[in-house]
């Protein structure tokens, strides 16, 4: 079995600034217009081929599952289960991958997770690529790397994959040898199920207020350099403002 995971749990901070409560939004499901013009839209069609959609929400829960029910498609809304993550406020993206990971550990046959980030626009080819691959996948994007928004993925004097990211917007601090450094594009495939059950466990006993980037850390740790391909997405958009999602808007267009 296939499954992949999409996180949109966040309170949608930056791109609900300046905005009163009452017309706040859940950014997955943000639309300027057409009903199927967004994140969360986008991202299920892509991962249409999966055989079950794991989707974790928590802020605007009702509306997220109201667009489910409403807007996703049949052949696609029967393969999602929806988790509710009640922690979505005081604790991070961690949890939330935590939550659809034990949920996807219960499915029979289980052969691969696919996980994204919900609040990404990733150009179809680029996607496909990773869906193809048949190994554990790291991405990366083609922008320069600043410091204060993006994770970085480097390759240390060992050959080990590390990420890091500074969750205070600041400097960050490479303190080994390394030999190649990436942009990460927040999509990756496991391959090892027993692997990355290790890793959630770590996650959970650890540190439940880190980020995502500890269960995915702790997994590519227990597998070797041999069993990774770095996979490139030739466009990648995250989407943190409204002008931001106006254009990624463009795009779409534009794949019609």
């Amino acid at each position: 079995m296939k499954v992949a995971v999409i996180t949109v749990a966040g309170i949608s901070s930056r791109f609900n600034e300046g905005i009163e409560e009452a017309g706040r939004c859940l950014k997955a499901i943000y639309t300027e217009g057409n009903l199927s013009d967004t994140l969360l839209f986008h991202l299920v069609k892509k991962c249409s081929y999966a055989d079950r959609i794991i989707v974790v929400g928590g802020y605007k829960f009702e509306d997220l599952e109201r667009y489910i029910t409403e807007q996703i498609p049949e052949e696609e809304k029967e393969k999602i289960t929806l988790l509710y993550n009640e922690h979505y406020a005081d604790l991070t993206s961690g949890y939330s991958l935590y939550l659809g990971l034990e949920e996807a550990f219960y499915l029979p046959d289980l052969e691969e997770i696919l996980f994204v980030e919900g609040d990404l626009d990733i150009d179809n080819k680029s996607f496909e690529a990773v869906v193809n691959t048949d190994s554990n996948v790291l991405t990366y994007h083609r922008s320069p790397i600043q410091a204060s928004r993006d994770v970085l993925l480097y390759q240390n004097g060992k050959g080990a994959y590390k990420y890091l990211f500074s969750s205070e917007h600041g400097l960050l601090h490479i303190k080994e040898p390394f030999s190649s450094i990436y942009n990460s594009g927040q999509l990756w495939k496991f391959k090892d199920m027993e692997k990355l059950k290790t890793a959630n466990r770590v996650f959970y006993e650890k540190d439940k207020k880190e980020t995502n980037l500890l269960i995915i850390q702790e997994y590519i740790d227990r597998i070797s350099q041999g069993e990774i391909e770095i996979v490139c997405l030739e466009r990648w958009t995250n989407c943190n403002t409204r002008g931001d999602f106006r254009q990624i808007q463009k795009y779409w267009e534009a794949e019609r």
